[in-house]
């Protein structure tokens, strides 16, 4: 197996037409139908960004659902969070999103929700992939299954989020925002403009058309939205907004043009829920183990409780169910707020900024100065077979820290914490540490590289 094909148990992602093929996304969304069907829902939704092998996986996906008796609800370009809202409206049997999300443009993936909309867990994953290496059984002429669209999807996903309590659209109208959006050519063009218009919304957008020509690298970094940052101080805008290909994840830039980073994303978002919430001291907030400690200290600003879970959507999203979450997410900018469903959601992102905006009557950033101040270091390097030496290594060198081996090692003390894991999206390990000074983070994210290099 190429090492570019990654494997994981919600899915894959690789290269176009060398690791990721169409006979690949036949067979595996064939397998992921019998599944479905076993279940006893013979319905899939189908839904994808704009990457322009798309309509080519698309046209794969679709004839192998068909061919194992599965019927196909075609959604599309729409948000991921559009496609998971859309399994559970149907009651469909699963569903297969075509994204990489914020891998670069060579890449595509396939994802697979399970019924309750929800990334399928290790159990359900495993069970498609036996299905898919041992070829699942095709159907014969009278048993194949059909398709139909549902252009509707979007415009449901949207007045979900407009009827939440705490989203007061009239008051977010009145004050006529001057959005700047960067939808990096993504499915983003096709839905952020339309919701932030139906908030009352003065958009100035770059990046709209959804080709899937990403003109720059599409994960909604500070150092990816530099021409976001001129746009906002061109347009005079309040805010500038920055979502990822497949609209799961949302990223802020402030009046001054200066992007604050995604975790700021979940942090205001979680600070609008708790403060609608009737009694937040008796929430419980759920976020992933690299998730920033402005997201923590913002929970215990109002008493709520805290818990981290192993990185990735589908682990958070089952602690967050089996917690009885209020809200949560992943410091990326993915927002998650069961009372709409229980995924990441950039357009919810987008409405509870706003409602944040409205409330507090001041501009972002000093919604920023007024939190406690830490730096995220985020590096990346090569990856070898075995990293349990490593993180031996790391657990004799910082004694003192409590240590959390879920996901990788999280190492972390009362102001700041080192997290060394292996990526599920690309073939390397992640280092990323968070100080109260950039020095600090840089010295913990070189402490681990040196260590790597040792081994």
């Amino acid at each position: 197996m190429s090492a570019t094909l990654m494997i994981s148990v919600s899915g894959m992602r690789g290269h176009v037409g060398t690791d990721l093929t169409p006979e690949l996304v036949t067979r595996h969304a064939a397998a992921l139908g019998s599944w479905a069907r076993s279940q006893g829902k013979p319905v899939v939704v189908l839904g994808r960004d704009s990457r322009t092998s798309g309509p080519m996986f698309a046209h794969a996906a679709t004839a192998g659902l068909m061919s194992v008796g599965v019927d196909v609800i075609d959604l599309g370009i729409v948000p991921t969070p559009t496609v998971q809202m859309a399994v559970e409206e149907h009651h469909a049997g699963a569903g297969l999103i075509l994204t990489a999300s914020h891998n670069p443009i060579e890449w595509n993936a396939l994802k697979f929700v399970g019924p309750d909309g929800i990334f399928l867990d290790g159990d359900a994953g495993a069970a498609v992939r036996g299905l898919a290496e041992r070829g699942p059984e095709r159907n014969g002429w009278e048993g194949l299954g059909v398709v139909r669209e549902d252009p509707s999807a979007l415009q449901r996903h949207f007045a979900h989020i407009l009827r939440l309590p705490m989203i007061d659209v009239e008051r977010i109208r009145a004050r006529h925002f001057r959005v700047a959006l960067d939808c990096v050519r993504g499915a983003g063009g096709r839905s952020i403009p339309a919701l932030l218009e139906q908030l009352g919304c003065e958009v100035h957008g770059i990046n709209l058309e959804t080709d899937g020509r990403f003109p720059r690298a599409p994960e909604p970094t500070p150092e990816n939205l530099v021409e976001l940052g001129r746009l906002v101080r061109a347009t005079r805008s309040d805010i500038g907004m920055a979502v990822d290909p497949d609209v799961d994840r949302l990223a802020l830039v402030d009046e001054t043009g200066t992007a604050i980073g995604e975790d700021y994303t979940l942090a205001f978002a979680v600070r609008t829920v708790l403060q609608a919430h009737h009694a937040p001291a008796s929430a419980t907030v759920v976020v992933n183990l690299s998730t920033s400690l402005v997201v923590e200290d913002t929970a215990r600003e109002f008493g709520a409780r805290f818990v981290r879970a192993p990185v990735g959507e589908a682990n958070v999203a089952r602690a967050m169910r089996d917690e009885g979450a209020l809200v949560g997410g992943e410091g990326n900018g993915g927002v998650m707020l069961p009372a709409l469903h229980i995924g990441r959601d950039a357009p919810l992102g987008v409405a509870l900024i706003l409602q944040m905006l409205v409330g507090s009557g001041v501009p972002v950033s000093q919604l920023v100065t007024r939190q406690p101040r830490y730096t995220i270091v985020k590096a990346k390097g090569p990856r070898g077979a075995e990293l349990r030496p490593l993180y031996g290594a790391l657990r004799r060198r910082f004694p003192d820290a409590d240590a959390d081996e879920r996901d990788g090692l999280r190492l972390s003390w009362r102001d700041r914490w080192l997290h060394v894991r292996p990526s599920g999206t690309e073939p390397i390990i992640r280092y990323i540490a968070e100080a109260p000074t950039a020095a600090d983070a840089e010295s913990l994210v070189g402490a681990a590289r040196e260590l790597v290099q040792e081994e």
